[in-house]
């Protein structure tokens, strides 16, 4: 069984209440409902919070429709907010609209409360779904930016599209030298065919992992690399990039090439031992 709606009703009347949560319930949602008249008691209520949603007459002896939105706003709650009223005029609704209400539905319209509640929750979700997604891709942006490693992000024609700090330190470029250039400008002349064979892989869907190449540092001198290219897709899951990342592997290399040459040596003494 579903969570109830959990409702913040600002409202005077214990009559208008009652009609608000039976045309809920009629709606189909399980209501669990706290009527407020008062700014103290819809401040100490939003302190509370877990609210999904908020209505509010417009026109109260003690309070207003105004300065119950205020209160809602000052809170920093994206849950709907809507207008419940008997009195209040288009013109009053469209400003409270333009201030930060969500919705607002007449007293002797009340069928039209829960269409209006469904897309309000709806939008709510969808804001707070797009916020925690924000909220990712900044968390990620940061993590991106400040790696060791060489991130970079490219078209499908090889342009750069971003250089994080990781790239700066192992070519010696800066990002405003780097972005709109293509990534070519690191690739050795004998090597001429090789960015062209890992992007028809990205084309393809293909993820290149562990490419033990080498590459170009501004300064002219080679740096050998391991690389992952991996593609990059938009919404729709089309390959529209690759990003690469790329560690210098220059001193493992160097190391492996000492004990390569080490063994090369004993071998020749032990040759010459036996012989």
């Amino acid at each position: 069984m579903p969570n109830p709606l959990r409702v913040l009703i600002v409202e005077d009347s214990v009559d208008d209440t009652f009609f608000i949560v039976r045309e809920l319930q009629r709606g189909g949602y399980s209501v669990d409902f706290e009527r407020v008249e008062t700014p103290a008691a819809m401040q100490t209520a939003l302190q509370q919070g877990g609210w999904d949603l908020i209505i509010s007459d417009f026109s109260m002896p003690l309070f207003g429709g105004a300065a119950a939105l205020n209160l809602y706003l000052q809170s920093g709650f994206d849950i709907p907010f809507i207008l419940v009223s008997g009195t209040m005029g288009e013109d009053i609704a469209v400003e409270m609209l333009k201030t930060g209400a969500h919705h607002y539905v007449m007293k002797d319209h009340l069928t039209r409360l829960v269409p209006a509640v469904t897309r309000e929750l709806r939008a709510a979700q969808e804001r707070q779904i797009r916020s925690r997604m924000e909220e990712t891709r900044t968390y990620l942006a940061s993590i991106v930016k400040s790696c060791h490693d060489a991130i970079i992000g490219k078209t499908l024609d090889g342009t750069i599209v971003s250089w994080n700090v990781g790239a700066e330190t192992l070519y010696g470029y800066n990002a405003a030298e780097m972005i709109g250039r293509s990534i070519s400008v690191l690739c050795p002349h004998y090597r001429p065919e090789e960015l062209i064979e890992l992007m028809e892989r990205i084309k393809q869907g293909e993820q290149v992992q562990q490419l033990e190449t080498v590459r170009l540092r501004k300064d002219g001198t080679p740096v050998e690399v391991s690389v992952v290219i991996s593609p990059i897709k938009d919404a729709n899951g089309q390959i529209i990039g690759a990003s690469s990342i790329s560690r210098d592997i220059s001193q493992r290399k160097q190391e492996e090439n000492e004990r390569l040459a080490l063994i090369q040596e004993l071998t020749a003494a032990l040759s010459h031992v036996q012989s």
